[in-house]
């Protein structure tokens, strides 16, 4: 999910969590030490202040105020 215009910000988005074997034993090969651990969010929320464009097929949509409706179509 690109974004939620609906949300006044990132909190009240669900961060999906997957299995630390993905990064510690990618196809099944252990590359950490023993007894590592590792935190493995599906994706992250950008803080607005942070992004200064998006990049689609529609064009890049620059800000400050740029038109994240027309970014997602």
């Amino acid at each position: 999910m690109l974004g939620n215009l609906q949300l006044a910000d990132g909190e009240g988005i669900p961060i999906e969590q997957r299995d630390a074997a993905e990064v510690l034993e990618p196809d099944g090969h252990p590359i950490a030490a023993a007894g590592a651990t590792a935190w493995n969010p599906a994706f992250d929320v950008t803080p607005a202040s942070l992004i200064s464009a998006i990049v689609t097929e529609r064009g890049i949509f620059r800000g400050p105020g740029f038109d994240l409706r027309g970014a997602l179509g």
